[in-house]
């Protein structure tokens, strides 16, 4: 059973179910599936080191070494930052309640968005509280992680009558220039073709 995220505006709490919303839903999806000249299925294999041997799916594994070249198990890595300081691990937002705070429409626009969620009531809790503050045009901003990882993500909360939506992204990084101060490109010196030499099967 899915875990309910709790949400708290102004001392009030909300227990909320998240459901995903994924591009298939929204805009169906086209699978593509390749066949042989006798009609079999066409599947993918891994051509090892040597030229000529080919490997089925899941005849491969990835592992994690250290320096020595041992293979180490994924609980022995801990992450740092670029210091070298340990990373505190951020804990999964579902734990504990979740305190809104408001939010601004420039902050909104600066995300790069992950993930969008439909909010539901979960056991029939009211939401008329958060939805009035959602219809007078305010949106309101907390930390998320799904499980838990080395940081979180930014959850705005945004809406319109009885439709709230959560959505995660990461705050983008902007590099503004005007027009008379385009960065300037890494120069590549390319060999000149004449016209003799043009071929329309390049265009």
């Amino acid at each position: 059973m899915a875990r309910s995220l709790i949400l708290s505006l102004d001392g009030q709490e909300f227990p909320v179910d998240i459901e995903k919303i994924d591009r298939d839903r929204l805009y169906g999806s086209v699978e593509i599936e390749a066949f042989d000249e006798k009609g079999k299925p066409a599947v993918i294999k891994v051509l090892a080191a040597d030229g000529k041997t080919l490997i089925d799916k899941g005849g491969t594994a990835l592992t994690l070494v250290d320096e020595e070249g041992r293979s180490i198990s994924r609980s022995e890595l801990q992450a740092v930052d670029p210091n070298g300081d340990p990373i505190e691990p951020v804990p999964s937002s579902f734990g504990q309640p979740n305190v809104l705070k408001r939010a601004v429409m420039e902050d909104y626009l600066s995300q790069i968005v992950k993930s969008v969620y439909v909010l539901n009531p979960a056991d029939d809790s009211p939401l008329d509280y958060l939805y009035d503050h959602l219809i007078s045009g305010e949106m309101f901003a907390f930390p998320f992680s799904y499980r838990g990882g080395l940081e979180f993500d930014s959850a705005f909360i945004v809406g319109a009558g009885k439709d709230a939506f959560m959505i995660v992204g990461k705050p983008a990084t902007l590099q503004y220039v005007k027009l008379n101060e385009a960065a300037a490109l890494d120069s590549v010196e390319e060999a000149e073709i004449s016209a003799d030499e043009l071929d329309f099967e390049l265009l």
